[in-house]
């Protein structure tokens, strides 16, 4: 099929991975914000901001400390989602009865403030990170090189996309939280204390985030500008899912990853918009998104 078309496979195969490796990042992201819509309603236009703080702290723990990736990946998000609870109880609580707009202008201007800060000491350059030893290297796949990376990429988000997803609707836990956005009320009356699960829903949400940083340093460079240039795309691919919809997200992450791909060999003009494009089409036919429900 790809030599009638004249492109050959490895080309095709080639931008199918990087599709998938983009769709990966589109994927977690667009979870976070909609987790952190979904059950807190907040438009958290800080998300890109908190992805690159994950990175950044990833870059810290190794070049102060001297921890490696794996440290990394487990302390990034444990340091960014305390920060981001930080946050939720000294600002965004104080506004949670407030117009959405309010939370969307907060998160807009913290995202600026953090953007600030690290370009300030760092600059616009980006930081390099190197690949953990253990995931250097690759594999011939006959049609196509596989760099282990890559492939990690994938694979974790995948696993930690699929283990959210869980937890919020097929648990206990999960059905907690959903509760206690219908009903705030009602879940308090239960013993629950509704205050602190919402706080701890935000932090979860930004450690999604930061854990997507830590997964994105050693491909891109840790960069003051790596949140900004990304999180438009994924509030595109937040809308078209479904705003609050964890499985849209996951499922349009990945797919659009693979559409912008492909895209990409076949009509390269297009492929920094297509995304938008779908999202135009996607609002005319359904504006709830592909997995939401209708207001």
């Amino acid at each position: 099929m790809t030599e009638l078309l004249g492109i050959p496979p490895q080309v095709l195969f080639g931008q199918v991975l990087l599709g998938l490796i983009n769709g990966a990042f589109y994927a977690v992201l667009s979870l976070g914000l909609a987790v952190i819509f979904g059950l807190l309603n907040i438009i958290n236009f800080a998300h890109g901001a908190l992805y690159m703080t994950g990175a950044f702290v990833a870059w810290f723990l190794l070049s102060y400390l001297g921890l490696g990736y794996w440290w990394a990946l487990l302390l990034s998000p444990v340091i960014v989602g305390a920060l981001g609870m930080v946050l939720e109880r000294t600002l965004l609580k104080r506004i949670a009865n407030l117009d959405h707009l309010y939370g969307l202008l907060l998160t807009f201007g913290l995202a600026l403030i953090i953007q600030g800060l690290f370009r300030n000491y760092f600059g616009s350059s980006g930081q390099p990170y190197q690949i953990p030893p253990l995931l250097a290297g690759g594999h011939n796949l006959g049609f196509m090189f596989l760099p282990n990376y890559r492939a990690w990429v994938v694979a974790a988000s995948l696993v930690v996309c699929l283990g959210t997803w869980f937890v919020i609707e097929r648990t206990k836990l999960g059905s907690y939280l959903r509760a206690a956005t219908e009903n705030p009320v009602m879940v308090q009356a239960f013993g629950i204390d509704v205050p602190r699960m919402v706080t701890l829903t935000y932090g979860f949400g930004v450690a999604l985030a930061a854990f997507a940083g830590v997964l994105a340093a050693p491909i891109y460079q840790v960069s003051p500008q790596m949140g900004a240039d990304l999180i438009i795309v994924v509030f595109a691919v937040v809308v078209i899912g479904g705003m609050g919809s964890i499985l849209g997200s996951i499922v349009t992450g990945f797919g659009l990853g693979i559409v912008e791909g492909l895209t990409k060999v076949f009509y390269p003009e297009a492929s920094s918009t297509v995304i938008f494009i779908v999202m135009a089409i996607v609002l005319l036919i359904k504006p709830a998104g592909l997995f939401g429900r209708a207001a």
